[in-house]
């Protein structure tokens, strides 16, 4: 397989304008919408030509229903996503199909986003066939190529997915994203199902990988410490909104918002010698289905002001490429 070179300039490969998803509450006789959950809220935010953008925050801030929206997976309530220029927001049928090429996904469970019944070769083969044509018989070496570059033997070729590990289960995920040589893989919690020996070298692998093939990551995930190894930026998320964006040195060692300043407080201080002040939250996140007025973190802020209460922040940049939603920064 022809080695690409990773273009290093600032083309914008992914742009997301206002993006919304709503999950729709149906009640009463007629089946009605009574409410939304608010999943992904009016969130922005753009992603370069070989860069990785993590985006991190707690379980049900949207960050899985975000990067599965990108993918078309789910509808987007409104707002824009535009891949390499082109709005992909509502295209539909063989349009959509011809630009999925350009983007696919690693999920989080190698367990259960395999097909038990195909054979790994398949699993890998498909995705090409389907867009080329081709029969597996003439894709094979291209698919053992595939293989082999995730670590996987030859021999896995004929095996099924049950017959392997769960960090092998997952370089046949990533196997089979690669197939197409997309613009974009989305990698939704790629190393959270796996045992903590083999996280590294899966991460290891898709760094690998990104630097042979010109790969752009949206990386999602909720260990910082992992969001920090792999990422080139950062993205906060929290109640489905985008709190702070960052290159990862500035979001670690100065995070603006009393969100990310408490979740970067969370993280264990390898040496004992050195004192960390922990911030800790009070109140649990409220319901999407019910946001709270104006910012949805003041209820549990301890800076927070009246105005907190009334008006949403905007996201803004107050540094240079350090942008941050909170009415501490004018």
């Amino acid at each position: 397989m022809a080695k690409q070179i990773v273009n290093n300039n600032d083309e914008v490969l992914l742009e997301v304008k206002n993006l919304k998803t709503y999950y729709p509450i149906k009640g009463g006789f007629l089946r009605k919408t009574i409410a939304n959950v608010k999943a992904v809220d009016d969130i922005s935010f753009e992603i370069k030509r070989g860069e990785t953008l993590g985006l991190v925050g707690e379980s049900g801030c949207g960050k899985s229903t975000t990067g599965r929206t990108i993918l078309r997976l789910l509808e987007p309530t409104s707002g824009q996503i535009l891949l390499d220029g082109k709005d992909i927001t509502s295209i539909k049928g063989r349009t959509l199909r011809d630009i999925r090429k350009d983007f696919q996904m690693v999920f989080q469970d190698p367990y259960a986003s395999l097909n038990p019944m195909q054979m790994v070769g398949d699993i890998v083969a498909e995705p090409i066939i389907n867009y080329t044509g081709k029969s597996l018989k003439q894709l094979k070496d291209e698919v053992v190529e595939l293989l082999r570059r995730v670590g996987l033997p030859e021999d896995a070729f004929y095996k099924y997915a049950h017959e392997f590990s769960g960090g092998q289960r997952q370089r046949i995920g990533i196997a089979r994203a690669l197939a197409l040589k997309p613009k974009l893989i989305i990698a939704d919690e790629p190393v959270s199902a796996l045992d903590v020996s083999v996280q590294s070298q899966v991460l290891n692998l898709l760094k690998e990988l990104q630097e042979e093939f010109g790969l752009t990551f949206l990386f999602i995930a909720h260990d910082l410490s992992v969001v920090k190894h792999m990422s080139d930026r950062i993205g906060v998320m929290y109640l489905g909104n985008i709190a702070e964006i960052a290159d990862k040195d500035s979001m670690y060692a100065e995070p603006l918002h009393p969100y990310t300043q408490a979740l970067i407080s969370a993280i264990p201080e390898p040496d004992p010698r050195k004192k960390k002040e922990r911030i800790v939250l009070q109140g649990d996140v409220p319901s999407p289905a019910n946001p709270p007025t104006g910012c949805p973190f003041h209820p549990r802020c301890s800076k927070a002001m009246e105005e907190c209460s009334r008006i949403k922040p905007q996201l803004k940049e107050v540094k240079p490429g350090h942008q941050v939603a909170c009415h501490l920064y004018k």
